[in-house]
């Protein structure tokens, strides 16, 4: 008889415990073009032809409050000079901006997988799986066939794309890669986001007031992760074991991040709500998620969450009592690259990983992502 297990699909054989997917190698990549914040305000509306004094104060407090430091972007100089009408309000730019975005986002993809391949030490022939993550590019096939082409993957490569979920996508992938690798014995997912930009790129106007926010606070990347549930030992490297993964959507709350792609590249609002609703739900969700082991408070579990933005930090370290340093690796991954949608828990990762290795580290955390939806994903996490 099969069973439905906490990710919903069957085990045929319930008296045989699955493994355990985890995590082997983890890679990073971002486009050349560096964006220091302290720059941001003058360099943004001398290219956008943009110098109300009213929007210049607005960005400028806006930036010193994101506490982002520096960011990477693929929009250059050399690009709005060939494509200056991405500069021009109410100019019809999608077929533009994927022509820059589409052939970008796999760039990205493809050196940040270069690099967690390197880290994992094995032939790409041996990948048996690919999820592919962006809210960036639009076409068919997707990237995720341009990326495994580039890669060299084999032909029979499982692929599975997850396309405009925003900032949860990561976690979302990793929750997919970790179904993949769990019900394929002997397989290797290789797990790719990237992200850009371009197509929200326009001039600032004071009737969309989050189109400053984005200006202020979101770049460019991409990570990649490869996960497997059978490690071998002294060739492959786990640092994290992941166990009960959740996704849940808060209903009534699906305008609180609205997005709409249009003729001019897609548009976002953002409510106000955003970090009342996160904090009104987010212990209850990471209460579920802990009821899986012995441990009953939250300052002894390690925090791996994605950085929407500081405020959405704060609420959650108030409401549940989390010491400061608690989410340091959330912190930084946000002043050194900014919200990078999906990319960003896996920056977060990297970070943590390295806090992992010290004496005294936490055995169980959590992983967490919140988006559209509203929408909340977590998976716990075990050290290796």
């Amino acid at each position: 008889m099969s069973e439905l297990n906490l990710n919903g699909l069957t085990n045929s054989n319930s008296s045989v415990a699955t493994k355990k997917a985890t995590v082997l190698a983890l890679g990073k990549a971002f486009p050349d073009n560096v964006l220091l914040q302290e720059k941001l305000v003058d360099g943004f509306l001398r290219e956008t032809n943009s110098e109300d004094p009213v929007m210049r104060e607005k960005l400028e407090r806006l930036c010193k409050n994101t506490t982002v430091k520096r960011r990477f972007t693929v929009m250059s100089k050399e690009i709005l000079d060939k494509y200056p009408e991405l500069a021009t309000e109410g100019t019809p730019t999608l077929k533009q901006r994927l022509e820059i975005a589409n052939p970008a986002v796999v760039d990205m993809a493809a050196a940040a997988a270069g690099a967690c391949l390197a880290e994992w030490g094995r032939p790409a022939s041996e990948i048996t799986h690919l999820v592919y993550v962006s809210s960036s590019e639009l076409r068919l096939p997707g990237g995720d066939l341009h990326l495994a082409a580039r890669l060299g993957l084999r032909s029979d490569v499982g692929r599975v794309v997850l396309y405009y979920l925003g900032c949860y996508g990561g976690v979302t992938g990793l929750r997919v890669a970790k179904d993949l690798a769990e019900n394929n014995p002997g397989g290797r997912v290789l797990l790719v986001t990237s992200e850009t930009t371009i197509i929200g790129f326009r001039p600032p106007n004071m009737s969309r007031p989050y189109d400053l926010v984005g200006a202020a606070l979101f770049g460019d990347g991409a990570a990649a992760v490869i996960l497997g549930s059978d490690p071998i030992p002294t060739i492959e490297k786990p640092f994290l074991e992941l166990h009960t993964a959740v996704q849940k959507f808060i209903p009534e709350t699906q305008n609180v991040i609205d997005g709409r792609m249009s003729e001019e590249g897609i548009n976002f609002k953002l409510g106000r709500e955003l970090p009342r609703v996160i904090e009104e739900n987010i212990e209850g969700f990471c209460r579920g998620l802990m009821s899986k082991t012995g441990v009953k408070e939250f300052n002894d579990l390690f925090w791996t969450v994605h950085p929407g933005g500081p405020a959405i930090l704060n609420r959650l370290e108030s409401c549940l009592g989390l010491k400061s340093e608690k989410l340091t690796s959330s912190r930084q991954a946000l002043m050194d690259y900014g919200n990078v949608s999906s990319n960003t828990v896996f920056y977060v990762m990297d970070y943590m990983r390295e806090e992992l290795k010290k004496e005294g580290a936490e055995e169980w955390g959590l992983v967490l992502a919140f988006g559209p939806g509203v929408t909340f994903e977590g998976i716990l996490a075990r050290r290796i």
